[in-house]
């Protein structure tokens, strides 16, 4: 074979390549975009004032919003981020500035196990614990929702300060700063930017979710009313009001979507707008 029809052959395949690449691409965003053109196309009509500003309405009665349903979307993200970050900010440091210790590779192995594990068993389990001793309640979603966010935060914060690099720590042990204060004043500050990433994505998780919500919250109408009483959420709106009879709740259900996907895509820009910073 020649060297000019070596190339030429080498072109061709290269062509084919990127053809495929390109047309893997465009069959993977299709589903995507289909899903929120048609949210768009069904929600849109039901953005207007009286939609952020009024409840749900009840049985039957036209107009209404879903105000409550953001209220309460926002207070069990705000328990549940006061009980996971914590708690996954504090393994993470664990995990990747101690893991020589014996309990490292333990833990590390039931963060793994307890990434995979379905919501809708740790909404029952949840449930088991929590709602079958105080009730249906913002308190039990959130421990629910916060077991789903505490390996994702965990994993996210291990792998952050693993890239800060060790001359870093060194050079402030050397300086006679205790190791604590290394990590938590150096190493992690160092590295809040990408923690900060790892924090938002484990939101961006937990705010579509609504197996753990279903079992563990209970269905509420009003505005909020205590911790430890239930209180209206988006994903649960969308659950009871995509399956209702009543073509105002049906379309309250689209609405609703529209913004639960609104929230999700503003957090992904902002994850991407710190990654951009971060590198």
């Amino acid at each position: 074979m020649s060297g000019s029809s070596y190339y030429r052959l080498r072109r061709i395949k290269d062509v084919i390549v990127r053809f495929m690449v390109y047309l893997a691409l465009l069959i993977a965003l299709i589903p995507l975009f289909s899903v929120i053109f048609e949210v768009a196309r069904r929600g849109i009509i039901a953005i207007n004032l009286d939609f952020f500003v009024k409840p749900t309405p009840t049985v039957g009665e036209v107009g209404g919003g879903i105000a409550n349903a953001i209220q309460g979307t926002f207070i069990t993200i705000g328990l549940t981020c006061l009980i996971g970050v914590p708690i996954g900010v504090i393994s993470g440091i664990f995990l990747s500035e101690y893991s020589e210790s014996r309990f490292s590779t333990i833990i590390r192995f039931f963060n793994e196990v307890l990434n995979g594990i379905p919501s809708i068993v740790i909404g029952i389990f949840s449930y088991a614990l929590i709602v079958l001793a105080v009730g249906f309640s913002v308190i039990a979603a959130s421990f629910a929702l916060s077991i789903i966010m505490i390996p994702i935060v965990t994993r996210t914060t291990e792998e952050a300060l693993k890239l800060v690099p060790a001359t870093i720590r060194e050079a402030a042990i050397a300086l006679g700063m205790p190791r604590w204060k290394t990590v938590v004043y150096i190493v992690l500050r160092s590295a809040k930017k990408t923690v900060a990433t790892g924090i938002l994505l484990a939101i961006a998780r937990i705010t579509g979710e609504s197996a753990p919500i279903l079992v563990t919250m209970g269905y509420w109408r009003w505005w909020f009313a205590g911790l430890n009483r239930p209180v209206a959420n988006l994903a649960l709106n969308i659950f009871l009001f995509a399956n209702s009879p009543f073509e105002n709740w049906v379309v309250l259900a689209w609405g609703s979507a529209l913004i639960l996907i609104m929230m999700v895509l503003g957090i992904n820009i902002v994850v991407r707008i710190l990654m951009r910073e971060r590198y």
